[in-house]
Parts: structure tokens; C-alpha cells; sequence
């Protein structure tokens, strides 16, 4: 439903980001906050956004002026050459990509810089790696109002044609209607080894999972072996991981151990 004041053009969301990330002059940015107040569906996105950006500048207090590792300017670097490469899957715009960037480089990194963790983090298990990337994308996702996925469940099927093209497997989209999650729809992400697939669910409550697919690799050298279901418990969000003939699974949300488990099997029983 349209909740646009009557008459009245939608705020672009340039002018959102602008706001959001200080772009703006005084006049601009005050005039920007008096359209706001008459537009709710703007100004929740903005406040979501402004959360998540106060959440990256809380997250990394204290480490502005420590040196970057080597290890971690070379995986930036490697980042930067896949998204030249694949720019036409960010689709999402220019402030969920760096905050995904940001916040998984600030994540990996906050806290292990002056224990000299960098090479770990290069030799890092790629399974595990795969799970932490599902859980930066829950946290990037999540919150959005206006765009949380670029597929609705209303195309489930158009949705379903257009992921199993783009990862070069036949994807289902899991049902969880009896665990109280009804599939909001989904979105196409890169990743290292190709293209990744995010499916969103959410509860009556409005709190929201994620199913994150795509082929995981053992640097370049083949696919890693199949794995049990894991549970990872460092990144943003709690997450239940497996692969499976070369393909990466992760549950992901802000769920106790013993539900995202169960939402897992159930998932791994319909896959």
C-alpha cells in the first residue's frame, strides 16, 4: 500500500543515503527531515539505515587507528575485483553494499587486529567463511523496509527460474509454514566462488530468517567435502551450516541454538 502524502512525488532514495551518510548541506538536510515527518514509509527506511550505520560506528569504536593486516588489504582487494566483475548483480544500491563490506571486514577484523589474527582469517575454513558471509547478509538485509528482497514470494516461481539459472542448480524453496515462517520472497548476492542466493522468511511476530545458498570451494582447488549440520556463533547473527555435493547451506537469524537447528533439519529434509 502506498503511504506517500497525497500529491506528493516519493523521496528519492539517493536523497536518503545522502541524508543518512551526512551529504547533505544544512538547508538541504533540514528541508529533507520536514518532507520525512509527512512520509512514515521514508522515514522508517532512513531510521533503519542511520541504526545500522551507528551500529558499524559502536561495533568498531577504538580501532580507527590500528594498521590494517596484510592479509586483510589483500582480501579487500580480492573483494573489489569481484565486484568490478560482477557489478551488475549489486542491485541493492550503493549503502547495502558498503555496509556489507564494511561491517564483514569490521567484523572479522574488530577485536583480533593487535593478536595478529590476519593470517587466520586467509587460511579460515571456507565452509565456515560461507556461514559468516550469510549471517553479514542477514544483518544487512534485515532491517530494510522498503527492499528487503528483490524477488517477491508473489513470483515464487519466476524467482525459483531466475536463482537456479544464475547459480547453475535446480534451487527449491523450502516451506516452513508449520514453523510459523511464511517466505517474503529473495535475492541474488555475489560471492567468491559465483553467484549466492538469499532466501528471506518472516514470522507473525515480524522476525525474520534467512535460507543462503550457493557453491562453496576449497581455494579454487574443488569443491570442499560434504559436511554435517555446524553451528557458527562469532558473526552478527547465530547461523546452522552444511555442504552438500559442493553446495553451501546456511540458516540464519536471531533464533536459540536449538530452533535454528530444528528450522535447518527441517529445511535440509525438504532440499
Amino acid at each position: 500500500m502506498d503511504t506517500h502524502p497525497p500529491g506528493a512525488a516519493p523521496i528519492p532514495e539517493d536523497d536518503l543515503h545522502a541524508l543518512v551518510d551526512g551529504r547533505l548541506d544544512a538547508q538541504a538536510a533540514e528541508a529533507l527531515r520536514i518532507r520525512l515527518a509527512a512520509d512514515p514509509e521514508a522515514l522508517a527506511a532512513a531510521e533503519a539505515w542511520q541504526a545500522q550505520r551507528e551500529a558499524l560506528r559502536s561495533l568498531h569504536a577504538g580501532t580507527e587507528d590500528l594498521p590494517l593486516p596484510a592479509s586483510l588489504v589483500e582480501t579487500a582487494r580480492r573483494a573489489e575485483r569481484a565486484h568490478a566483475r560482477t557489478s551488475q548483480w549489486w542491485r541493492w544500491g550503493g549503502i547495502a553494499a558498503s555496509l556489507l563490506l564494511a561491517f564483514g571486514m569490521g567484523w572479522f577484523g574488530s577485536g583480533q587486529w593487535a593478536a595478529n589474527r590476519g593470517d587466520r582469517l586467509a587460511r579460515a575454513e571456507p565452509a565456515r567463511q560461507f556461514a559468516r558471509q550469510a549471517a553479514v547478509a542477514y544483518s544487512v538485509f534485515q532491517p530494510e523496509v522498503r527492499h528487503p528482497v528483490e524477488v517477491t514470494a508473489a513470483e515464487q516461481e519466476h524467482l525459483v527460474q531466475w536463482l537456479s539459472k544464475r547459480l547453475g542448480r535446480s534451487l527449491k524453496v523450502p516451506v516452513l509454514s508449520r514453523q510459523g515462517y511464511e517466505l517474503v520472497g529473495g535475492r541474488l548476492l555475489p560471492g567468491e566462488d559465483g553467484a549466492r542466493a538469499q532466501f528471506m522468511y518472516q514470522n507473525n511476530a515480524g522476525q525474520r530468517i534467512t535460507l543462503y545458498v550457493g557453491a562453496v570451494k576449497a581455494g579454487g582447488q574443488g569443491d570442499v567435502r560434504e559436511t554435517a549440520f555446524r553451528f557458527l556463533d562469532d558473526g552478527p547473527v547465530p547461523a546452522f551450516y552444511w555442504i552438500d555435493q559442493g553446495f553451501g547451506y546456511a540458516i540464519s537469524g536471531p533464533l536459540s541454538r536449538p530452533a535454528l537447528q530444528e528450522l535447518a533439519r527441517v529445511v535440509y529434509g525438504q532440499l
